[in-house]
């Protein structure tokens, strides 16, 4: 069965929406900042119509390329940072690798041990080893194809560093026991080894201060799935990708949701 298009019954092109939804999860916008860049080009897009797209695309991107993440490496580094949503706290668990490239996030709106065991979990299901896979390429009169998916395997990391947040020992102790980590596997809470997770947040933090805040749960999740996924795509970690190639992050986004490039 052909998979519907993602863009049926929208006012404006696939181009138009995923320039919009890209601007604003990569760069430091606000809503009504696009909708002024539009009305330079002689588009007249109202900021809560960029709202709803991103609501509706950020996510979906993020499904979208995830199959197609490069291999990480199995030195961890896991740390919490604050998002206030309603003028009150919530907490992006956040994991990177050794060389800095993104493993997962979670968007909890407690900071305790249940709370990092769930993240875990989530870190351990989505990591995988791949093998080098096909990207989307733009030779002279062709279309990008999209990139096939892999076979992967989950990657059991080795070390696991976090700061001296007490629920962190009591997750991977509640994980060892329960079998889903095994026994060799490190913690060490040693705190500037995770200078390198908290430098990494400034690029999530930078997004969020333009929007004014979240009003919601759900919406800030949404939000902060683009937020993430575009950040992945910048530190080159999808396949064919570089770090730095706009062109080739414009090309892949496209090509992900059938859109000309």
């Amino acid at each position: 069965m052909a998979e519907q298009n993602p863009f049926k019954w929208r006012h404006f092109q696939a181009e138009i929406i995923l320039l919009c939804v890209r601007w604003y999860l990569r760069y430091a916008l606000s809503y009504r900042d696009l909708e002024e860049m539009m009305s330079e080009r002689g588009l007249c897009v109202d900021h809560t119509t960029v709202y709803r797209w991103v609501q509706r695309y950020a996510p979906e991107l993020e499904k979208r390329c995830r199959p197609y993440l490069k291999a990480c490496s199995d030195s961890w580094k896991v740390d919490e940072t604050d998002i206030k949503i309603k003028k009150a706290w919530t907490y992006l668990y956040r994991a990177v690798d050794s060389e800095g490239n993104t493993l997962e996030f979670l968007l909890s709106p407690t900071r305790d041990a249940e709370a990092a065991t769930r993240f875990f979990c989530k870190v351990l299901h989505s990591t995988v080893v791949s093998a080098p896979q096909a990207c989307p390429s733009e030779e002279q009169g062709a279309q990008p194809t999209a990139p096939t998916v892999p076979t992967s395997m989950i990657l059991t990391p080795r070390v696991i560093n976090v700061d001296k947040n007490a629920a962190y020992p009591k997750a991977i102790a509640d994980l060892k026991a329960a079998g889903v980590l095994p026994e060799h596997v490190e913690l060490r809470q040693v705190k500037y080894l995770n200078n390198l997770i908290e430098q990494d947040h400034r690029f999530i933090k930078r997004l969020t201060k333009p929007g004014m805040g979240f009003f919601t749960f759900a919406t800030a999740w949404r939000t902060l799935q683009g937020y993430e996924i575009m950040n992945i795509l910048r530190k080159g970690q999808v396949q064919g990708v570089a770090k730095g190639d706009v062109g080739g992050q414009v090309a892949l986004v496209a090509t992900l949701f059938g859109a000309a490039v």
